[in-house]
């Protein structure tokens, strides 16, 4: 018997969700409308044909369906960089970079600048030398003194301060000598800090933190579009309020305010105007050390050989003492995409730092060997034992003013690919100092070592009467080209030449008598340059070798010059050559970035000081090689495991022969450790909490090349030191978080810094513990 089969209706598609979705990303929204209606027609096909009188089926109608898969955020790994002189991803850049996301720093608790370049191996700070205590990033980088060749999109970012990150994008930092990206400089790189400006994501955030040390933090941070002023218009507005003590460290504090509000216009335009203006004020009660008496070797013969340790929460300064910093930055940014793969940009800022300190420092034990009733030659009862005190001030204005051009191009020529950036820079960077010192006629009395007294006696803080201006004025042009012979080979290389004056105006004192006004000046050009090859064996990866240089000529930092010692303007700049081979790969869908790199980087010409003002002609005669393995690792191996990590073994060396001070031939540059390491590392668990936490090592590091002089008194080295640090968060809903860091687990006692002289040092920040509600929209 034939079966019936009824065509009367046309047969009903079914999609499950689970379906739907995987349709939806797997085609378009034309191709899956096509899809759904196609299986419909055919069924109704044969119907019309048997049944021609039968009116057409109604067409199947789907419910909408929406699926929005949330991206997964990879927190630690960088693509490329913020400067345009580097026009290739970090895969094909033949430098070392380490980018520090902004992601990384929320998870850590990070705020300053200095707490971020924990997570780059080869760095280290000084406190400060000839009696001065250092108030800011006092960055030693592979050996060489950083603190002059730290930038904020691009541009020298002037003042011994401490720079806050809230809003910092990213940081970047460029190991290697680097003049043709920057002028003069630290031979073994740079520091750039990337602002946050304005997008068209409407967005907002921010966080509450309260800890140890009785920290207390808020920041905020405002996206919004605004489409009513024309379209890709978008305006942005970050703010940052603290009020800090310093856990471990009675008295010291630290509180501060900022905003730093953006406004972007045209953004999805060929023509783009992005306006930022950053404001950040500082001040709190600064530190002047601990005298480092009972530190592993130190050494004082007027001292019993085991003296016990101060309590390293003691204060050896006044509560009068401050430390005020303001700081003003507006800068405006004018990009034009003149054609495919050609855009011109135009940079203009002007800034002004100001810092006002009046800080307390503490110089060499006191002992007296005779106490009353004593006997001669016996040392007195160290609980009478006294630390020498000076008042120190510092009075300074640093202002920049530079407008910069900059043109990227995208071009081919005889079948040869090009990616090209040139550019020029006019730049004038201006300091004014007003000398300050204890006021004539009054005196700083001792502190007791072990029971300092903030109410006791000291000497007011005046202006004396010396004073100091320098000013740099530099004009600059510079050519990059990345040259892809195959897609496989790859060629760059690139040069910068500068025309630099410096003038110097300073008054000084003898016994408190003006001496006749000081007026010198320098100017030269300077011209570096580097060049790369590179080689990827597959499309994610890369090796490569390069080979580049940098000047840094008398005054660069300071804008000081001098009659005698290494800032004379007969002196010509110190010159530094970099050769560095490495490679890179992208794992894991290009996820994860691996690096490794060996490098040898050598200055000559180099300014060691020589042992007596008579010698200045012999001064520049030294030579430092720095040389060493560095190995990187940022990224995701998993979505939900995320790692960064570096390692860095260096070698130092000092060539000083004949240089008058030749005690230090073969001696090891100071701060600089053989062996850092640095991790952080977070993983997701699948019901929103987070967990994750991080270890740094660092090797002991000689505080002077000189050896006689290291041992003679106080401590001889940095001693070594591993920290380890550990977070949980947890995801209360999609716009609330609760984060717990703890940093310092084991609650080590280490050397954050030290002095030149061996006699005191910045505590590392002992166990502490922070809790942070963090709101997004």
């Amino acid at each position: 018997m034939a079966h019936i089969k009824s065509r009367k209706h046309a047969p009903v598609l079914t999609l499950n969700p689970a379906t739907a979705a995987l349709a939806v990303l797997a085609m378009p929204m034309a191709a899956f409308a096509q899809a759904a209606a196609a299986p419909a027609a055919s069924a109704s096909a044969p119907a019309a044909a048997a049944t021609p009188a039968a009116a057409p089926a109604a067409p199947a109608t789907l419910p909408a369906v929406r699926v929005k898969a949330a991206p997964v955020q990879n927190n630690y790994k960088a693509d490329t960089s913020s400067s345009p002189k580097f026009t290739q991803p970090l895969v094909n850049t033949t430098q070392t970079i380490t980018i520090i996301k902004k992601e990384i720093l929320a998870e850590q608790g990070a705020t300053t600048l200095s707490e971020a370049l924990g997570n780059t191996p080869g760095i280290t700070f000084q406190m400060g030398e000839n009696g001065n205590t250092q108030t800011g990033d006092s960055v030693f980088m592979r050996g060489f003194d950083t603190q002059g060749s730290i930038f904020v999109d691009g541009i020298r970012d002037l003042g011994t301060i401490s720079r806050d990150v809230f809003n910092v994008e990213q940081i970047e930092v460029v190991k290697g000598p680097a003049g043709a990206d920057i002028g003069r400089g630290s031979p073994t790189g740079y520091i750039n800090l990337n602002s946050k400006t304005a997008n068209l994501d409407d967005a907002s955030s921010g966080s509450v933190t309260v800890g140890s040390g009785h920290k207390r933090r808020l920041t905020a941070d405002v996206n919004r579009s605004l489409p009513s002023l024309g379209d890709g218009t978008a305006i942005r507005l970050n703010v940052m309020k603290q009020d800090n003590g310093v856990t471990g460290r009675d008295h010291v504090s630290n509180e501060g305010f900022g905003f730093a509000p953006s406004l972007a216009f045209g953004l999805n335009s060929p023509t783009r105007v992005i306006m930022n203006y950053l404001h950040v004020e500082q001040s709190g009660i600064p530190d002047g050390g601990i005298p480092a008496i009972g530190i592993s070797g130190f050494n004082n013969n007027a001292l019993t050989p085991n003296a016990a340790a101060v309590d390293r929460s003691n204060f050896y300064g006044s509560l009068s003492d401050y430390n005020r910093v303001r700081a003003d930055m507006f800068t405006t940014k004018f990009e034009h995409d003149l054609k495919p793969g050609v855009t011109l940009r135009n940079t203009s800022r002007l800034g002004r730092t100001e810092q006002r300190y009046v800080l307390t420092g503490i110089n060499s034990t006191v002992v007296t060997t005779t106490p009353p009733g004593g006997v001669a030659g016996v040392p007195a009862n160290p609980a009478n034992w006294l630390v020498a005190r000076s008042r120190q001030g510092k009075n300074q204005e640093n202002l920049v003013l530079t407008n910069q051009t900059n043109l990227t191009a995208d071009f081919e020529t005889a079948g040869l690919k090009h990616s090209s950036t040139s550019g020029i820079e006019f730049i004038h960077e201006k300091q004014n100092n007003v000398t300050l010192g204890a006021q004539t006629g009054t005196t700083t009395a001792p502190a007791n070592l072990y029971r300092p007294n903030p109410g006791d006696s000291f000497a007011p803080v005046v202006p004396t009467g010396a004073w100091a201006k320098g000013a740099t004025t530099t004009v600059a042009a510079y050519v990059f080209d990345t040259l892809k012979i195959t897609e496989a080979i790859q060629i760059n290389g690139g040069v910068r030449w500068e025309k630099y004056k410096t003038e110097y105006n300073a008054v000084t004192l003898t016994s408190g008598v003006a001496n006749p006004a000081l007026n010198l000046s320098k100017s030269d050009n300077l011209l570096t340059w580097k060049l790369g090859a590179l080689y990827k064996p597959a499309p994610n990866g890369s090796i490569y070798a390069a080979y580049g240089t940098s000047q840094k000529p008398p005054g660069s930092d300071s804008f000081a010059l001098s009659t005698s010692g290494i800032n004379t303007p007969n002196l010509d700049p110190s010159e530094a050559t970099n050769i560095e081979l490495g490679t890179k790969w992208e794992l894991f869908d290009n996820r994860l970035a691996l690096t490794a790199a060996v490098y040898r980087a050598q200055t000559k010409n180099d300014t060691i000081e020589p042992a007596s003002a008579t010698l200045i002609e012999q001064a520049q005669v030294g030579k430092k090689t720095v040389q060493g393995l560095e190995l990187g690792a940022a990224g995701m191996i998993t979505k939900e495991w995320q790692v960064n990590l570096g390692l860095g073994l260096m070698d130092t060396e000092i060539n000083a022969t004949n240089s008058g001070n030749a005690v230090q031939q073969g001696q090891s540059l100071a701060w600089s450790p053989k062996l850092s390491f640095t991790s952080w590392t977070t993983y997701r668990l699948p019901f929103g909490l987070t967990v994750g936490g991080g270890a740094r090592f660092v090797k002991s590091q000689v505080r002077n090349s000189n050896p006689a002089t290291a041992v003679a008194v106080g401590v001889p080295e940095v001693p070594s030191y591993w920290v380890f640090d550990a977070l949980a968060a947890y995801e209360v809903s999609k716009n609330v978080s609760l984060q717990f860091n703890m940093k310092n687990l084991a609650d080590k006692f280490y050397v954050q810094s030290l002095n030149s002289g061996g006699s005191r040092y910045t505590l590392g920040a002992p166990r502490t513990s922070t809790l942070t509600a963090n709101v997004k929209f």
